[in-house]
């Protein structure tokens, strides 16, 4: 039996079909509200971009075998595994043997089939392809990446954005309002468009929100991350089984990969207002810029810093290293937008009120900072 889950993000739609549930219902639940995700009539199903991701061994095999059938083909590392992409006419083929899952991508057509005799490992690159097939047609459309997080005001659609390096406390910025009368919009990016005469649209970005364990305790959301897993409950599986043994043992400490990055609790976003009491938005309008920055030992106050929007600040087809464009998804477009999207962005959120923020590790003290200056904004 075919099912089928369709997301909608602004005026994008995209459709998963698989001959195994667990893939649209994977899909369905991690787009969820932020992308109005339902559940379709997979019969009904017959035009616009789709996304195919069937448990069929044999396509899998028949694939992987045009791409090792001498024809030129490339290598690039795609979602931590390595991918051998080549083509065949008008497709892009590609299959990645660590994974057991190949692909191939009709750009002209927004249609992706994939195959595969894991279904867990289907349903993750169903999601992965499902949301490029929502960034190509948002982009295509005059729609740009924003690295930010952003939490919105519901009963306006004011839109806060907070920009920063890794560390700077995007992330602790969103969850704080969140949890006190906003709504979480998206802890790491955004997509935002020009509307109207000045307004910037925005919408989010789903995707697991990753957060390190003392910012998980320092919210006090430790307890309840520890009884769901002690009752059953599970975090995305991208979660490195290191951190879920320090949550069920009740250490904070922060755990290290190569002593670079940091393993961190991978939250679905369900799992906000499920697990955590905090509600998500689906979209707003941008109101204010907020430029954080963390030092443990400082008091939190706004501090004068002339920080405005740069370059990094906008995603790009640069930055994409963990799931660069080799479908063709954004048919040329740069994975942030064009240039003229991003150049009317910037100087529309320019014109809006910047506060610097400098953040501790104290939680009450930035919440009742944040509070103060988000209500004279």
């Amino acid at each position: 039996m075919i099912t089928a889950t369709r997301l909608e993000a602004a005026a994008a739609a995209v459709t998963v079909l698989s001959n195994c549930k667990e893939v649209t219902d994977w899909a369905l639940r991690y787009f969820g509200p932020w992308w109005n995700a339902t559940t379709v009539d997979a019969a009904t199903v017959c035009t616009g971009a789709i996304v195919i991701a069937d448990v069929k061994p044999e396509d899998y095999e028949e694939i992987t075998l045009l791409v090792h059938d001498g024809r030129p083909a490339g290598e690039v590392e795609y979602a931590k595994h390595p991918l051998l992409v080549a083509q065949d006419g008008e497709d892009i083929i590609a299959t990645s043997p660590e994974e057991g899952t190949a692909y191939r991508s009709t750009p002209s057509s927004d249609r992706l089939v994939l195959a595969g005799s894991d279904a867990q490992t289907l349903a993750l690159a169903a999601a992965r392809l499902a949301r490029e097939a929502i960034r190509g047609q948002l982009l295509r459309d005059g729609w740009a990446v924003l690295h930010s997080s952003a939490v919105v005001r519901p009963e306006t659609g004011a839109t806060l954005l907070a920009f920063g390096d890794k560390g700077a406390g995007k992330t602790t910025t969103a969850l704080l309002l969140a949890s006190h009368g906003w709504q979480l919009l998206a802890n790491d990016r955004v997509l935002v468009r020009p509307t109207g005469e000045r307004d910037v649209e925005v919408v989010p970005w789903p995707s697991a929100a990753a957060l390190g364990l003392g910012l998980l305790h320092s919210l006090g959301w430790d307890d309840k991350a520890r009884e769901h897993l002690r009752s059953g409950g599970s975090f995305h599986p991208t979660q490195h089984g290191s951190v879920t043994g320090a949550l069920l043992a009740g250490d904070h400490k922060p755990l290290w990969e190569n002593t670079k990055r940091e393993r961190k609790v991978q939250v679905f976003p369900d799992q906000f207002p499920d697990l955590f009491g905090v509600p998500l938005a689906t979209a707003g309008r941008a109101a204010a810029l907020l430029f954080p920055q963390i030092d443990a030992d400082a008091a939190p106050d706004v501090v004068d810093d002339s920080r405005t929007l740069g370059e990094a600040d906008f995603m790009s087809g640069k930055t994409e290293d963990r799931y660069p464009d080799v479908f063709g998804q954004t048919q040329g477009v740069d994975g942030g937008g064009r240039e003229s999207a991003r150049v009317e962005v910037a100087a529309r959120l320019a014109q809006l009120p910047h506060r610097a923020l400098r953040l501790s590790h104290d939680v009450p003290a930035n919440t009742a900072l944040l509070t103060k200056v988000v209500a004279s904004i």
